[in-house]
């Protein structure tokens, strides 16, 4: 393995200062590293950063930084709609601080993957791989429809559920609410989906997506997907950013297998 270092630097993005991090190694194809939601560079329990060194370790320059207004950059925090110049900027340092990268690959989670997948050729980037992508309209505090489909389907199943409905230790007043969300939901994707799952069709074999098998959001993306072929991959787990021991583990096998493809 090589020997790994880590530099810390900034870049401007329309008059912002943002902050970044450089995994520095000597092959030719770089990594980009977007953090979804409002979640700083490092990741969830640093699970991005610890990738990055190990990616690194073995060759990989990897780049990761802060969005305007998260962590350590200066800036408004607009949202992930509002970010594609900030990618545009992070792949124009990450190119300028390691000249030596002539591909470019990028990973993203949540809305980090939906940014990915609508902004990501034209910022330059040749292959993306995209984990549980956001493709949910929020319209009240419930979990989206086929979430709580599924969840409905597992305690049909499950008779400690049917216990707990007898014993009154099942919340009536929401459980009403799912149904009516359910019925009240179109077949139809909302526009967001239809325009992240269409986006991710057009990368043709460049994009592929990462899911984490019981999470919420990946859910979500799934019923959006149905009538798209994409090329998929599940990892078998409910946390939403690979938070466990052996979810990290499988996501760095994933994104090096990846990698060298």
């Amino acid at each position: 393995m090589a020997d790994h270092v880590r530099r810390l630097t900034t870049f401007d993005c329309d008059g912002a200062t943002l902050a970044a991090t450089l995994d520095e190694g000597e092959h030719a194809t770089g990594l980009l590293i977007v953090s979804g939601g409002n979640e700083v560079r490092h990741g969830a329990h640093r699970g991005m950063a610890m990738l990055a060194q190990a990616l690194a370790a073995r060759g990989t320059p990897v780049f990761r930084y802060d969005r305007r207004g998260v962590g350590d950059s200066d800036g408004d925090n607009r949202g992930f709609a509002h970010a594609s110049a900030d990618l545009h900027a992070a792949v124009a340092a990450f190119r300028r601080l390691a000249p030596h990268v002539n591909r470019l690959h990028a990973f993203g989670n949540c809305d980090a993957a939906t940014l990915l997948a609508l902004e990501g050729r034209s910022a330059g980037i040749n292959r993306v791989l995209l984990a549980n992508p956001w493709t949910i309209e929020p319209t009240d505090d419930l979990p989206p429809a086929t979430a709580i489909r599924a969840g409905y389907a597992q305690q049909l199943r499950d008779p400690a559920e049917w216990r707990r409905l007898l014993s009154g230790g099942i919340d009536i007043g929401k459980a009403i609410k799912g149904l009516m969300k359910i019925a009240r939901t179109p077949s139809q994707p909302s526009t967001l989906a239809t325009r992240v799952t269409q986006a991710i069709a057009a990368w043709g074999n460049d994009a592929t997506v990462l899911l984490a098998r019981d999470d919420n959001t990946a859910r979500a993306f799934t019923d959006a997907a149905r009538a798209h072929t994409l090329q998929t991959l599940t990892i078998d787990t409910s946390s939403h950013s690979f938070a466990r021991a052996a979810d990290k583990q499988a996501l760095a096998d994933i994104v090096t297998r990846w990698l060298a493809e």
